[in-house]
């Protein structure tokens, strides 16, 4: 027994140091390095959340560790095109969807518009009209393809197959919608909601994430019971010693709030199509890939699958599914998501089913000698517009921002309880180096205002204009009203027009089903007008990571 005693002290010593240790971190977390003072004291003071640890995956998507990567084409370029040459990049983390959008999530997306903003009210019809895919895509001049038409969308047993006839402004929409009702359930479940609340949403008193962050009062319509559930079931507020709440909502300090759902940019959906983890050795890359699966081929070689395809494209002319009983990928159009095996991050249908829209305006050339970190063009920088008042513009139901396509229709941009964004002005950029105005979408992509010598490209004494300024010469139809309010449409007969690229064009990357194997390629790339739509052009949609690159907590040192 003896031999026991020490050994017994030891362990309680032990234990109570262990205890002594957490509670001097405990302590420290919540006193500031800075000024000593207490951090989230009871009595008032500075509130922080200082046990944050690590971003929560929101709903649908997988964690994508960040790096560096070749982007562009390394294999041969037979089109001769020389629009995606290679570069090296480096992406940030991010999240990424596992599988493309599907017709039952975008579905749910259709039912809370109808539910939110009834389609019998005149005022909110052209809000779900202008939501709501063009399933006219699936029609072909010489093809029946009237089931399509009528059942893809909404027939359950499609449900679970990739969207199409989204625009890329429809696209963008729905992240925004998503990324509202993640927070608000989000919030509900933290006790900062009152639960269940969203069935009561009307189009006046609804939630928008960026209203809460900004002034949480106006959401909802200023519902107190709803925004301020301390009085129920929800959280309990903190009252300090002079009788102030604090605590009542939500802010980013909190970490209770997601970030925005969006769409990938053009790098970040290539380097997680890439999938480059078995290329990986040590710190280079062993290879190149021509797929997001590992080798040369659109075949399978496991033992199990031997011969199987290993994505959903067009095998050749005629050929979309191959021989009936013995079919080549399994699909003629789509196919149901994750039938096929995902890459290395975990994603599915990076090659073949439905190509997908990325947040990229489409240039001829990636200017990796500008930047080379988190490459994206397409910035266009806003700020929230205010009132006279110095209060934040809130959308009411009798000025919802509408916008009118190149096509005629009508898409709905600033929905009710949203805040009016507009451009930045010299406020923002005056004696800024990193950005000197709201648009720089045509920063350095050789259109007339990124030359050199700007000021000596002067429109010709006959009328003509520089070559420079024709680079983007895409076609301007005209769209206008009449006094009954019946919409003329003129197209664009001229044939002087030089090009289909112009700043409302977006790029798309991935093959679909519609394409041979050579758009498999996730180096290839493509663009559409971001506010058309086809059969065979989808999304997915991404979210950037806050905090650690990595979340391995220990990493073998190469």
């Amino acid at each position: 027994m003896k031999n026991f005693a020490p050994l017994g002290i030891m362990l309680v010593m032990a234990l109570s140091l262990s205890t002594i240790s957490c509670k001097k971190s405990s302590s420290s977390k919540n006193s500031s390095r800075a000024t000593g003072w207490k951090i989230n004291a009871r009595e008032g003071g500075f509130q922080y959340n200082t046990q944050f640890k690590e971003q929560e995956t929101a709903p649908g998507l997988v964690f994508i560790e960040g790096g560096t990567f070749t982007m562009g084409r390394v294999q041969d370029d037979p089109m001769h095109d020389w629009n995606n040459t290679p570069n090296q990049q480096h992406v940030q983390s991010f999240y990424m969807d596992e599988t493309e959008v599907t017709n039952i999530m975008y579905l749910e997306y259709l039912d809370w518009i109808a539910r939110i903003y009834p389609r019998n009210d005149p005022n909110f019809k052209a809000i779900y009209d202008g939501a709501v895919p063009d399933t006219l895509v699936w029609r072909n001049r010489l093809g029946y393809s009237e089931m399509m038409v009528e059942n893809y969308l909404r027939h359950p047993a499609y449900a679970e197959y990739p969207v199409v006839g989204v625009s890329w402004i429809q696209a963008v929409e729905f992240a925004q919608w998503r990324t509202d009702r993640v927070n608000e359930l989000g919030l509900q479940k933290a006790g900062y909601l009152t639960r269940g609340t969203e069935y009561e949403a009307t189009a006046d008193a609804n939630f928008s994430t960026d209203t809460y962050i900004t002034a949480p009062t106006l959401t909802y319509g200023g519902n107190d019971s709803i925004i301020n559930p301390s009085s129920g079931r929800g959280r309990r507020a903190q009252v300090t010693k002079n009788g102030d709440t604090i605590n009542v909502y939500a802010s980013r300090e909190t970490g209770a709030i997601q970030l925005k759902y969006r769409l990938p940019s053009e790098a970040e959906w290539e380097y997680a199509a890439l999938g480059m983890s078995e290329l990986r050795s040590y710190n280079v890359y062993r290879g190149r890939k021509k797929y997001p699966w590992d080798g040369q081929y659109t075949r399978s070689g496991k033992r199990t699958r031997i011969g199987d395809q290993l994505a959903n494209f067009k095998q050749g002319k005629g050929d979309y599914g191959g021989i009936a009983g013995w079919s080549d990928d399994g699909a003629d159009i789509t196919q149901v998501v994750k039938y096929y095996e995902p890459n290395d991050y975990g994603l599915y249908d990076m090659a073949g089913n439905v190509a997908e829209w990325v947040a990229d305006v489409y240039r001829l050339i990636v200017d990796d000698e500008f930047n080379d970190f988190n490459y994206f063009r397409g910035n266009v920088y806003t700020k929230k517009s205010i009132n006279n008042d110095g209060t934040v513009k809130i959308v009411t139901i009798d000025d919802v921002v509408y916008y009118t396509l190149s096509n005629g229709k009508i898409v709905a941009r600033y929905l009710p309880g949203e805040i009016v964004q507009v451009a930045v002005d010299e406020n923002e950029t005056y004696l800024r180096s990193n950005f000197d105005t709201s648009d720089h979408i045509n920063f350095r992509d050789g259109d007339k205002k990124s030359s050199r010598y700007f000021e000596d490209f002067n429109d010709d004494e006959d009328g003509e204009i520089s070559y420079t300024s024709k680079m983007y010469n895409a076609p301007l139809h005209n769209l206008e009203k009449d006094s009954t309010g019946k919409m003329i449409k003129e197209y664009d007969k001229t044939n002087t027009r030089t090009s289909l690229i112009s700043d409302a064009v977006r790029v798309y990357k991935g093959g679909s089903w519609k394409d041979r194997n050579y758009w498999l390629d996730p180096a290839q790339r493509r663009y559409y007008p971001e506010d058309m739509a086809t059969d065979y052009i989808g999304f997915r949609c991404a979210m950037s990571r806050v905090g650690a690159k990595s979340k391995a907590k220990h990493k073998t040192k190469n």
